[in-house]
């Protein structure tokens, strides 16, 4: 017989064969703590009942036997005389190691907002049951970018010479305002049905693998939606942070690391809420830190993903996060996971990093930080003038204490995202510094990161509003005049911005001296910043001049140059017969392959 008033058992499936062979069941219904719960399987054991203070929740534990077979389990509900069942999934676990490869410094991301790149399938713009309706005429409102959108020009981001992609959210967040980004969950297992739906995630990811194309997730632990179920009828009142009124979080990630930090600052940081609409979950709940933690893995196991970027990740608790990524990296060894360090030091920031020396003995056990300490370098380094400690010598300086991290080559690197101003306004709309920008960006140590649009020179100024810099991709919906897909109705800067970047990267793609080689720079002098990328086989040499037209004479750089006499410059495919002094125009950047 079935249980009518059972509304949620999650995870919906789970697996055969995990390294891990605990399951913590999820079960919500009306008055369920009510029933006496059994399971007669072969493999799989039900070790204990757990109830909680709503008695509309049991967390049902369970051992899986290595020897336990794929199949359907019944969950019996006994209530007086009578019987109720559930049936439950069990599946194989994919035995092959390499489907789930990870992403590393041989990467380029391109970061998509869903909602603000192609409208693939209008008729989901607008779905019952669904709160906010689409309104594009509205900034910050839900304009109708969908997983099909995405799926329909995987061929523009392949040829681009990206090889990876992350998502923001995809997953449903139904609110009545502001839900286009994605970041205020209400269902940590279905995709939202105005971007598409589970199936569709599953198939994008296929194609994506079938393209050469990663997939990153895009997560958030520290907070959910309020129109979560879960939150309407919470499991216990420490479900969240409770405040006796609206309480919101610091926004300072530096005090999780901060050995001076007071009681109060550390409390607004961990348990603050992010907004009204954001609560914030309390990951020292030991059901909530195993639902999240099993969340992540149904989505690797159950999409294929090969990595995931986690959300303000210095908010939740320290030490909850640190067992999610070695339960993660336990099962998934070939796998990454980046946390967003939204920090404005590199000591801050590394202290994030796996193998990080804290003097508390701390360790996240995170693969990748972002780095938004080179973002915030980079940019003043091209707009500000040349001094003693600024202009190019700022970016030197960043990068001279990478010491700090205990694997740079695994930062996450970037010149904008969904989060900050784009670059092209940043930077005054100056192509030449732009060029500069994306071959630093390209050719630095790292795993570089580009935010949609980017390559056709979008712009966007946060200072108005988030709507700005997350503006549609043209081309992605029907009678847009410009399409970027179709190089349609560009202007002559944006298509030469196109061609650089796509040269650029599909150049760097098979380049391993760039995606693991050595890094050597020097002091920038007189507005010239060289650095060069080598190992055993191969030497790149990367010329940034932010001053007039100029010949550089290189006898400064002979520890390197010495063994060379020709070079080719990879964007124009000059080659360059006298290496002691080299050509640059005016505000400009060569990137060389050195040659015997």
């Amino acid at each position: 017989m079935i249980l009518k008033d059972l509304y949620k058992v999650e995870p919906p499936n789970w697996w055969t064969g995990m390294k891990n062979q605990t399951l913590q069941l999820l079960v919500y219904g009306k008055k369920i703590s009510t029933y006496k719960v059994s399971i007669n399987y072969n493999g799989v054991e039900l070790i204990n009942s757990n109830k909680v203070e709503n008695p509309n929740y049991l967390f049902l534990d369970l051992f899986i036997d290595k020897l336990a077979k794929p199949g359907i389990l019944q969950i019996e509900f006994l209530k007086g005389k009578t019987h109720y069942s559930y049936p439950y999934e069990l599946k194989q676990k994919e035995k092959n190691p390499d489907k789930q490869k990870g992403f590393n410094s041989s990467d380029v991301i391109y970061l998509i907002m869903p909602d603000r790149f192609a409208n693939g399938n209008p008729a989901a713009d607008n779905v019952e049951g669904m709160l906010e309706k689409v309104n594009r005429e509205n900034p910050d409102g839900r304009h109708g970018g969908d997983i099909k959108g995405i799926r329909d020009h995987l061929n523009y981001i392949r040829d681009l010479g990206i090889t990876a992609i992350w998502l923001n959210p995809v997953l449903e967040a139904n609110l009545k305002n502001v839900t286009y980004h994605g970041y205020a969950i209400s269902d940590f297992y279905k995709v939202d049905p105005r971007h598409g739906s589970n199936e569709e995630y599953k198939t994008l990811v296929d194609e994506c693998h079938r393209n050469g194309l990663k997939i990153i997730m895009d997560m958030i632990f520290n907070h959910s939606a309020s129109e979560h179920w879960f939150i309407k009828d919470m499991p216990s009142i420490d479900w969240v942070h409770q405040f006796p009124e609206l309480t919101k979080s610091n926004y300072r990630g530096e005090v999780a690391s901060d050995p001076y930090s007071s009681e109060l600052d550390k409390t607004l940081l961990e348990k603050g809420w992010f907004d009204i609409t954001m609560p914030d979950l309390n990951q020292q709940n030991p059901y909530l830190a195993i639902y999240l933690i099993q969340n992540s893995i149904w989505w690797i196991e159950y999409a294929g993903i090969d990595g995931i970027r986690m959300d303000t990740y210095p908010y939740p608790d320290q030490e909850m996060m640190a067992q999610w990524v070695k339960r993660v990296m336990q099962e998934y060894p070939n796998f990454n996971i980046v946390g967003e360090a939204w920090l404005q030091n590199i000591s801050t920031t590394a202290y994030w990093q796996k193998g990080f020396p804290s003097k508390t003995g701390y360790n996240s056990y995170l693969p990748s930080v972002t780095d938004f300490p080179l973002s915030y370098a980079l940019i003043r380094a091209l707009n500000e003038p040349e001094s003693w400690s600024g202009g190019l010598f700022d970016l030197y300086s960043v990068l001279a204490q990478d010491f700090l991290y205990p694997d740079p080559n695994m930062n996450l690197i970037f010149v904008d995202n969904h989060d900050v101003t784009r670059i092209y306004t940043n930077l005054q709309h100056n192509f030449n510094k732009f060029k500069m920008a994306m071959a630093f960006l390209f050719t630095t140590r790292g795993i570089p990161q580009m935010y949609y649009g980017t390559e056709i020179l979008m712009d966007g100024d946060g200072l108005k509003s988030h709507g700005y810099m997350r503006q549609d991709f043209p081309g992605g919906w029907q009678h847009d005049y410009m399409d970027a897909f179709k190089m349609k109705n560009l202007s002559q800067e944006r298509k030469m911005a196109y061609e650089y970047v796509k040269k650029l990267l599909n150049w760097r793609k098979n380049k391993k001296v760039i995606h693991s080689g050595s890094l050597k720079h020097f002091i920038p002098e007189n507005g010239i910043y060289v650095y060069f990328r080598y190992n055993e086989s191969e030497t790149i040499m990367v010329i940034l001049n932010k001053m007039d037209a100029q010949f550089i004479l290189t006898q400064r750089y002979n520890e390197v140059l010495k063994n060379y006499s020709k070079g080719r410059d990879v964007i124009s495919d000059e080659t360059i017969d006298e290496l002691s002094k080299i050509f640059m125009e005016g505000y400009s950047v060569r990137i060389l392959e050195l040659k015997n």
